[in-house]
């Protein structure tokens, strides 16, 4: 399953995805997800589920690395069809168990699991076409307005990206770790849920302790760079929106567009 865990990693490329801008893709993300969330009709579902389809096309990442970034959360989506499937109100068309399965219930529960697929998939896209340091610039730049009050928009936007980042890399030595108690004799299947959980322990350790020397030795290389937080540092490759970003913006404002409509005839 560790190997699964895609969150954080960057595919250089030239795609129409890796060519946007970084600030442009964070706010288009933003509104597609509240687009997703405005969802309440198959047509709107459909259509946001053939958009993500084409996004994937136009950023040239294997669709099947992309799927894979769903494996992790499959348990959560499947717990969450079964929830509405036997809950939910409706023309009942089984019973199991005792338990009522309704159309209304099937339908909700794979709206609902479709939700949560896309929002990973499309969050997965942008880390997947856009480097930490891009992110962490673009994150400075919509956060920079903040300075006014007293924001520290350049050390946010730092640690949001440098935990990011050290994803896949303590996703990778997690893996070492229990690879390594596993040649010991360590069993991590076997047994309840409470020996399972003290299993864990072994790999716990050495992980934390992995992760503070990592942030030490991150804290002494910037350090050694005479790194003093964003006051008068300057940037050498300055952020600019281009044509790609203004069709992308009239391209989610006619999405936008759509599914109000959708929302408002299906109300």
């Amino acid at each position: 399953m560790l190997q699964n865990i895609t969150l954080g990693q960057f595919f250089p490329g030239s795609s129409i995805l890796h060519r946007m801008d970084p600030r442009m893709k964070l706010g288009l993300l933003f509104v597609l997800m509240i687009l997703i969330f405005t969802c309440n009709t198959s047509l709107a579902y459909g259509t946001i589920l053939v958009m993500t389809i084409a996004l994937i096309v136009f950023s040239r990442i294997p669709f099947m690395l992309v799927l894979k970034s769903l494996r992790p959360i499959w348990w959560i989506m499947v717990f969450t069809f079964l929830i509405h499937l036997f809950s939910h109100p409706g023309e009942e068309l089984y019973k199991f168990l005792g338990y009522s399965i309704t159309w209304e219930g099937f339908r909700e529960g794979v709206f609902i699991s479709l939700r949560l697929a896309l929002l990973v998939i499309l969050s997965s896209l942008l880390t997947f076409t856009t480097s930490p340091l891009k992110l962490t610039d673009a994150m400075e730049r919509i956060l920079s307005p903040g300075k006014r009050i007293g924001l520290p928009a350049h050390e946010l936007a730092m640690m949001m990206t440098i935990a990011l980042r050290f994803v896949p890399t303590l996703v990778e030595e997690t893996d070492k770790i229990m690879k390594a108690q596993t040649a010991r004799g360590s069993d991590f299947t076997a047994g309840n849920l409470i020996t399972r959980l003290k299993c864990l322990i072994p790999i716990l350790v050495p992980l934390f302790l992995s992760a503070f020397r990592r942030a030490d030795e991150l804290a002494m290389a910037m350090e050694a760079r005479c790194y003093r937080g964003g006051e008068g540092r300057s940037h050498m490759k300055s952020l600019y929106f281009t044509k790609l970003d203004y069709y992308a913006v009239t391209f989610v404002v006619c999405l936008s567009g759509m599914m109000i409509y959708l929302r408002v005839g299906a109300g």
